[in-house]
């Protein structure tokens, strides 16, 4: 999955954008009440371990 997309998959769940970092992105997760770092890089794709610890991290 590429990192544009898991972001629209992000905000298509309820997830928003806090600020913008060097590298990485901080988000929010209203279903968690967490913040978690998203890759900035919107054309590569996200390792496996990355994808599913974002996932997890906001609650999909």
């Amino acid at each position: 999955m590429k990192t544009s997309e898991l972001k629209k998959m992000l905000a298509a769940k309820g997830c928003y954008l806090i600020k913008h970092g060097a590298r990485h992105d901080q988000w929010f997760s209203p279903v968690t009440g967490k913040t978690f770092p998203v890759p900035r890089h919107d054309n590569q794709e996200v390792a496996k371990g990355t994808e599913k610890s974002i996932k997890k991290q906001a609650g999909v």
